[in-house]
């Protein structure tokens, strides 16, 4: 299945402008996982709307597969949404995965959206560190084929692993990414998202 859906990632802009981003996230607690999503707008960054869905966990966790874990519950949540943001960043990989299809793109593909795959840690591929101020980045690659990119978010504070996830191009998600970045290695929306998913499992 990841094999069938990656061969269907667009990776390029399919948009013209972004003024609202969304953010998504899910927490695991007592066989339950609940996924949350906040709403921003942008360049202000001002919430917009959020939403929490809680759902029994149907998937082990398995590296690699985490999609399948986290989109059961994360599907209802976007489609409870009154809003139609322009742009989702989720808390896991795009292309930057083994089979090319992480969460971000699963997601992007499942809803037809443009998803930027944004996670803390690498799946896949090599790097050169990137210089240690705000804005550095450097490629994600595995031989010749670029998977994303390893970006600082903040200065002299570990990097974020950027990739396209569905519908937008690794420079735009670099972009967007930074833009969203506000004095704290993660996104505000994902943050927010990360808060509202925390409260709604304890």
């Amino acid at each position: 299945m990841q094999r069938d859906l990656a061969a269907r990632v667009i990776r390029r802009d399919t948009f013209r402008r972004v003024h609202s981003v969304c953010g998504v996230d899910v927490g695991f607690r007592g066989g339950f996982a609940t996924a949350a999503c906040v709403v921003m707008s942008l360049p202000g960054l001002e919430i917009l709307e959020s939403k929490v869905h809680t759902s029994a966990v149907t998937f082990p966790y398995i590296p690699g597969l985490l999609s399948f874990r986290e989109i059961p519950a994360l599907i209802p949540v976007l489609q409870s949404l009154q809003s139609d943001p322009d742009l989702i960043i989720a808390d896991g990989q795009g292309i930057a995965h083994p089979l090319r299809c992480g969460l971000a793109s699963h997601l992007g593909i499942l809803l037809d959206r443009s998803v930027i795959g944004c996670a803390k840690s690498r799946l896949t591929g090599r790097y050169e560190d990137p210089g240690l101020l705000r804005g550095d980045w450097a490629y994600l690659r595995e031989g010749e084929e670029i998977l994303g990119a390893v970006l600082r978010t903040r200065s002299s504070v570990k990097p974020l692993f950027v990739s396209t996830g569905h519908r937008i191009s690794l420079h735009s998600a670099l972009r967007y990414v930074l833009e969203c970045s506000r004095g704290f290695r993660t996104t505000e929306p994902v943050r927010a998202a990360h808060r509202l998913a925390g409260e709604g499992s304890r």
